[in-house]
């Protein structure tokens, strides 16, 4: 094959990639998005084409059976269901991880024919909260502004957003932005993550304030007497109402944000006195029980100064997802219609239906995610198709979600991988995954891509939109859904958006409607809308022109409520989750890849020095996290960038990664009353110090499910040479000696002509078993009860593995017992080009390096994605100091 340009799996930016013919993966030097970056997940892409645990054939009730008998069993389930329950008995449940083209198939299934709405997606835990405060604020679901404004602005504020470790590719654009014209950047987060590396400003204030925040900053804006009257006049309506809410001294202010009354006091006038000023926005703020208005809150403060649509000024969301737009376009979520069309505007609902030639049209809005679950699992819905999402591990309240599953009399679950949500479905249909894949995605700035295929689908996975067509067809609407291509998906996308759309809906690439298959395939990104010409739109409403009634924008009263959460002596912690620098979601892709594992190879608890001196606990110790919801057994880090009281896990890891997984049967199902979208960032939680009596490192299967201990699983290698190694750690005994054998035969088993080398001194109390097989180490499990003595370190027994002598297999057992507990352990650091913390400290002391620039020219660390320079940074200063 030739090199083919396409578009990255992973976030909202958006990034556009080239494919060799060899699979190796480099950024597009000619996509908007990226000009040529790629994070650490994105240029690990081509390490993710490994096809061992991908789903080859369609399964009913576990035996593999062909896609007619399959296609054929969904049609008729869901046919008979709807016939005995109705059409709210069904649901489906989406993915912004589909292309426009699967979503769009989708959507009109669920709401034109089968005439339900009940058809939400994971972008519900995303981006919902900025949809709601968008069509509350503009009368659409739009981001005003486009990637070049991070270029332009003068000061931008980055609010619940870990840009750094989030998007990194934008975040080097400010980054080089800040160094070329000296943008000030403000971090509005409650942890100092690696994005405060570059700030200005941080304001760390308490988790659910930021409401008041922006409150007080709108009333800051008209008492200085810096609101843009003209503009707002002729542009806005509603100021005076919001500004009565948002009557609030700095002094209180300080007091809820529980702030420095002189920090806020700079930031409000860093603010009023700087005219490009951009605010930009993610999870923090969406992922609340009071996101859409916190959404309001900030666009308040770019209205009231007439501060949107021009060149580094404006709101803007990014996205957490590759298609959370695309989706949004389309009307993927359960209270939207196609288009940009709504439940609510008169008309609406039969100008779709009058498109589509709809049977039985959707007239109401369906059930949201949260809504959604809770109906499956008391039996209002009784038949759900899931597709191309985990929510087994990834939903709030998981174990919940798992009973709800289990209950449901039928489930279909179509993704790539065998996941956490296959293992409870009764159908599992085997998809199309990336390289595989046809179609279009939207990213944060409304730039629409062409994904594409570079490889043959594995096996017998088809498109989502495929699959979803051929179960219409067999449920009777054959001649609604006849597409033979994505590129006939595309056209009547395209069309419905221009249909009948005389400039009230922002959403318009009507232009494409007529596009020919050769220009589908051909087709370069654009930015909608596209009413007329092919040309690329710009930013939005620097003139007004907003898409409610009489065109101007509404400011919302925003008035800020206590979070839903509240810290009490049960629960005296308040736990955050969020992303990490080298994982995505529940781990079914970047889980494949050991590089990306390198860096942060175990789940784990952020806590404040303060409260692990009252607990009594440091890095690496176990603690038991508890909320009313669940518990979960995890490892301390220690570090003051928690504030007090305050402590956050990763949401990645799941129980086929890890004992402490799935993180979310942690947190509350608590939603925003106005978008539905799930509190994920404040569950109140309490911490129980767990002794450890024994620690060990295996190498085992693949899969363990073992809730007696303390486990994480960490890949080593690729393909068939890959190994699957576990950090234990253990709070009860360890059985007798003469008991242990058959207990570690439990984990490591014993293969068919493998040789048992045991080596066990319980004076020092370490306990050696390993099976050795061809010469090789096939499995073994080290184990030690006494902390003076502890297992190897994982990076020496990797060294060790292959090219043992066979015939000295207690010996090779012994050396490898003491040479490994002698070596040191070396964390991975820039994980674009696997370059770890002993070559970083051993080329700053030998070049006598003193920035993260000369590290970069020196082992390349870096000097890709740029997220890992505030921990180059760290390891400068540590040295500086040392010496």
């Amino acid at each position: 094959m030739t090199a083919v340009k396409t578009t990255c799996p992973y976030c909202g930016v958006g990034c556009g990639v080239i494919v060799a013919p060899d699979r190796t993966v480099r950024g597009d030097p000619d996509h908007p998005a990226n000009m040529g970056r790629l994070c650490s997940k994105g240029s690990a892409l081509g390490e993710t084409l490994d096809d061992s645990g991908r789903l080859l054939r369609p399964r009913v009730d576990g035996a593999e059976t062909g896609w007619d008998e399959a296609l054929d069993f969904v049609a008729r389930r869901f046919a008979n269901t709807i016939a005995e329950h109705g059409p709210d008995s069904v649901a489906f449940y989406g993915s912004g991880q589909f292309l426009t083209e699967d979503y769009y198939v989708a959507n009109k299934l669920m709401k034109g024919f089968i005439g339900s709405a009940n058809i939400d997606t994971n972008s519900r835990l995303c981006m919902a909260s900025t949809v709601a405060g968008h069509v509350r604020a503009f009368g659409a679901d739009v981001v005003p502004g486009v990637y070049e404004d991070w270029d332009e602005a003068d000061l931008v504020i980055l609010v619940g957003s870990n840009t750094a470790w989030c998007h990194p590719v934008l975040f080097q654009r400010l980054v080089a932005a800040r160094a070329e014209r000296g943008t000030k950047i403000v971090v509005v987060d409650p942890r100092r993550t690696a994005t405060c590396d570059s700030a200005d400003l941080h304001l760390q204030l308490a988790p659910g304030s930021d409401v008041a925040l922006f409150a007080g900053l709108l009333n800051h804006i008209s008492e200085s007497r810096h609101l843009d009257a003209a503009w707002v006049a002729t542009h806005t309506t509603g100021l005076e109402a919001a500004l009565e809410v948002a009557k609030v001294s700095a002094g209180t202010v300080a007091k809820i944000t529980r702030l420095p009354e002189s920090d806020l006091r700079a930031f409000y006038d860093l603010f009023v006195s700087t005219e490009r000023v951009m605010t930009v926005f993610s999870q923090g703020v969406n992922q609340s029980s009071a996101g859409t208005d916190k959404v309001n809150a900030i666009i308040n403060c770019h209205l009231a100064t007439g501060r949107i649509g021009r060149p580094g000024m404006g709101p803007f969301s990014v996205t957490g997802q590759p298609n959370a737009m695309g989706g949004r376009e389309v009307g993927g979520l359960a209270n939207q219609l196609a288009a940009h069309m709504s439940f609510d505007r008169p008309g609406d609902v039969d100008r779709v239906g009058r498109f589509w030639n709809a049977a039985n049209m959707a007239s109401w809005p369906g059930l949201k995610a949260v809504d959604l679950f809770d109906a499956v699992r008391d039996g209002r819905v009784k038949a759900l198709w899931i597709m191309a999402t985990n929510p087994a591990a990834s939903m709030p309240r998981v174990g919940l979600i798992r009973e709800a599953l289990e209950a449901c009399p039928f489930v279909v679950v179509s993704d790539c991988w065998n996941t956490d949500t296959t293992a409870l479905a009764d159908v599992v249909l085997p998809a199309a995954s990336w390289g595989e894949k046809n179609g279009t995605a939207t990213n944060s700035e409304r730039c629409i891509s062409r994904q594409r295929p570079f490889r043959a689908a594995v096996g017998e996975a088809r498109p989502d939109w495929w699959i979803i067509s051929k179960v219409a067809q067999g449920m009777g609407w054959g001649d609604a859904f006849t597409y033979r291509t994505a590129a006939d998906v595309f056209r009547e996308h395209a069309a419905l958006s221009a249909f009948e759309n005389d400039g009230v809906r922002a959403f318009n690439i009507g232009a494409f409607a007529s596009v020919s298959d050769d220009e589908y395939d051909a087709l370069t990104q654009f930015r909608w809308p596209a009413r007329a010409g092919r040309e690329n739109a710009g930013r939005m409403f620097a003139g007004g022109g907003f898409f409610t009634p009489d065109r101007k924008a509404r400011f919302v009263p925003t008035a800020w409520r206590a979070p839903v959460a509240k810290q009490e002596r049960r629960f005296p912690y308040m736990l955050n989750t969020g992303r990490i620098r080298d994982q995505w979601h529940t781990m079914t892709r970047t889980g494949l890849t050991p590089r990306l594992m390198a860096h942060q190879d175990e789940p784990y608890v952020e806590l404040h020095p303060h409260d692990a001196m009252k607990l009594g606990v440091d890095t690496g110790d176990l603690l038991r996290v508890q909320t009313a919801h669940g518990a979960a057994i995890l490892r301390a880090q220690v570090t003051d960038g928690q504030r007090i009281g305050d402590i956050f896990v990763p949401m990645h890891w799941t129980d086929r990664f890890s004992s402490s997984g799935p993180v979310d049967r942690l947190v509350s199902g608590v939603c925003d009353p106005i978008s539905g979208q799930p509190e994920l960032k404040a569950t109140a939680a309490h911490l129980t110090p767990i002794p450890t009596l024994w620690r060990g490192l295996m190498i085992g299967p693949e899969t363990l499910r073992e809730s007696g201990f303390y486990h994480a699983r960490i890949p080593v290698g690729s393909g068939p040479a890959q190994r699957q190694f576990y950090e234990m750690r253990g709070w009860a005994p360890l059985p007798d000696v003469a008991e242990l054998a058959d207990w570690v035969t439990r984990f490591i088993g014993q293969p068919q002509g493998a040789g048992r080398v045991e080596l066990i001194d319980p004076a020092r109390g370490t306990y050696r078993f390993a099976n050795v097989v061809d010469g090789r180490l096939h499995s073994c499990l080290m184990l030690s009860s006494k902390a003076q003595f502890p297992p190897p370190e994982r990076s020496a027994l990797i060294a060790m593995m292959d090219g043992l002598d066979s015939e000295a297999k207690l010996r090779m057992l012994s050396v490898v017992c003491e040479s490994a507990e002698a070596a040191p352990a070396r964390r991975m650091v820039c994980a674009c080009f696997s370059i770890d913390r002993t070559q970083i400290e051993q080329a700053i002391r030998a070049g006598r390096l003193d920035s993260a620039a000369g590290i970069g020219g020196a082992v390349k660390a870096g000097t890709n994605c740029g997220s890992c320079i505030p921990e180059l940074k760290e390891i400068l200063r540590n040295i500086q100091v040392g010496a």
